[in-house]
């Protein structure tokens, strides 16, 4: 029987939201503290979801467990799916030692720490934020920079900070094609917008980084890289947002970056290193063998792993093969009680919707899948056994187990929260701000993506809501839609997803709420900017195409 869900369940707006906030507020009080580990937080916070629900909303629990079923399998597979063959391939790697090599040939673009954390985790991060999105980028960055010598808190840390600007054009433009799916607006216009949002703070994100890392000094002696590395990267965004789509946004543009910072660091150097070290918070990277940064054989070869994951997922991403991969291996398995039961109403939607509950186990044509394809591949090049792989997953499975119960608990809570209207709830007291509601819904894109882990989430959440109360206040509806996915790239660093895998990726589970302690405010910071900027465009007319 249809359930319709309630946007004021306590006849009270002030007490509905602060209902709806509870099980944000037990998630983030608990990854705050320093006793709570990030499974128990998530489990916690998941079982607060769950009471809110059947009792604060009257959702009926059959529904609500069904939910967050749902959602945990979601957060299993793809996402965890994800997670576990990156961490397998980097082992490989590190175990035939490539990894050294590769750390080798950074080194020979540049010796400076905060030039080698914008060419990883800027310009390297944002091409795999493009080709594959979810936990990818984050997960091979890490990876590289504690390989560098950055600390394992320090190299999560600052992955975060720097995926960020890329992740609206993320896996292929799969944020905005799914915002254009649920909004009926133009796609290229929504890119168009968002072309016309971001590329500032594709320019501000690496002084932001190094500001972060080493201060306003370390600024100051490495601005003219830091400028270049951003405006490398705008550029290119800018125009193939606004020209072509959104399909290979992040692609061409962390290509260009790379590429001419790396050009640009050839007839430029910063200061030399002071004290001894260039920058705070830094260890001594491991010895690189002799030769590796002149041997370009040994080079091709340990980069051959990431090359052939670089096309592989490149690959799997493009339409024409994912349609085909789709075909011989993606059932459609509707949650049976749950599809088409949970009935959305206005103001989130013009006319009552009930919300389908789909799962598609695309196991062939998924990113992991890819990835495994690239990872078996790579164990060829590198000369490894079928045992040597089984033993490279066993350990990884190990090494993973909590912070995969983590991510599962962390999509079962937002898919809760999804179909027992609480997020709603909370978006419908952004939208009641009236002429500062610019401003306001891209911060209820930022919610939705530090609650969901997603921008393409975020995007299927409140873009209708941003639709309707756009145009109940007079702002540009294809405005406020792209603002949501805009906002929503600030609101990644903070999600307990990309946390968890960044403390997976590093070693560090159960130094979830240090990394989150560390990134919240620069979070916060980031998305209030792009809000200004946001309402700046829709006071003065700044974001016509």
């Amino acid at each position: 029987m249809p359930w319709t869900q309630r946007y004021d369940p306590l006849g009270s707006v002030p007490l509905s939201t602060a209902l709806a906030l509870l099980p944000v507020l037990v998630l983030l009080g608990l990854l705050a503290s320093h006793r709570v580990r990030a499974h128990q937080a998530a489990l916690a916070s998941l079982l607060t979801a769950l009471v809110v629900a059947v009792v604060g909303v009257g959702m009926p629990a059959g529904l609500a467990g069904r939910a967050a079923l749902f959602g945990a399998a979601y957060g299993l597979f793809p996402i965890g799916w994800i997670l576990v063959n990156v961490l397998a391939l980097y082992r490989l790697t590190v175990e035939r030692g490539h990894f050294a090599v590769v750390q080798g040939s950074i080194a020979g673009v540049t010796t400076d720490r905060r030039l080698q954390l914008v060419l990883v985790a800027f310009c390297f991060g944002a091409f795999f934020e493009g080709a594959a999105g979810f936990g990818t980028p984050v997960a091979v960055t890490v990876a590289i920079l504690i390989g560098l010598g950055f600390p394992a808190l320090d190299a999560s840390v600052y992955s975060l900070i720097a995926n960020t600007a890329p992740v609206a054009f993320g896996a292929l433009g799969t944020p905005l094609i799914a915002l254009q799916g649920v909004t009926g607006l133009d796609l290229r216009a929504l890119s168009a917008m968002v072309g016309h949002q971001l590329p500032l703070f594709s320019v501000i994100v690496p002084f932001w980084l190094i500001a972060a890392f080493d201060g306003w000094r370390g600024v100051r002696e490495t601005w003219p890289a830091l400028l270049v590395a951003g405006l490398a990267f705008a550029i290119p965004q800018h125009l193939v947002a606004v020209h072509h789509g959104p399909w290979l946004v992040d692609v061409v543009a962390s290509v260009c970056s790379m590429a001419t910072l790396t050009l640009f660091l050839r007839w430029w150097r910063p200061p030399a290193p002071r004290d001894g070290d260039i920058a705070r918070g830094t260890t001594a990277a491991p010895p690189v063998p002799h030769g590796i940064r002149t041997d370009r054989t040994r080079v091709a070869r340990a980069w051959a792993p990431w090359a052939i994951l670089t096309l592989v997922v490149f690959a799997w991403g493009t339409p024409t093969l994912k349609a085909l991969l789709n075909g011989l291996s993606a059932p459609t398995l509707p949650i049976d009680g749950l599809h088409q039961t949970v009935v959305r109403v206005a103001p989130v939607v013009l006319t009552p919707t009930p919300e389908s509950a789909v799962y598609l186990f695309n196991w062939l044509s998924a990113t992991g899948s890819g990835i495994l394809v690239a990872t078996l591949l790579s164990a060829l090049v590198m000369g490894c056994g079928l045992g040597d792989v089984a033993r490279a997953y066993a350990r990884t499975l190990r090494d993973l187990r909590l912070a995969l119960v983590t991510i599962a608990a962390m999509m079962a809570l937002g898919y809760v929260t999804r179909y027992s209207g609480t997020d709603t709830i909370l978006g419908l007291a952004f939208a009641r701000t009236g002429v500062w509601y610019p401003f306001f819904g891209t911060l209820l894109g930022w919610l939705g993506v530090a609650l969901t882990g997603s921008d393409t989430s975020s995007n299927v959440l409140f873009g209708g809501l941003q639709v309707v109360t756009a145009q109940q206040v007079g702002v540009d509806p294809t405005l406020m839609a792209a603002a949501n996915s805009s906002g929503g790239v600030m609101g990644k660093m903070i999600d307990a997803q990309s946390i968890v895998v960044a403390g997976a990726a590093t070693g560090q589970a159960g130094h979830e709420g240090t990394i989150l302690r560390r990134v919240l405010w620069h979070s916060i910071a980031l998305a209030s900017l792009v809000g200004g900027w946001v309402l700046l465009q829709a006071r003065l007319g700044l974001a016509l195409p």
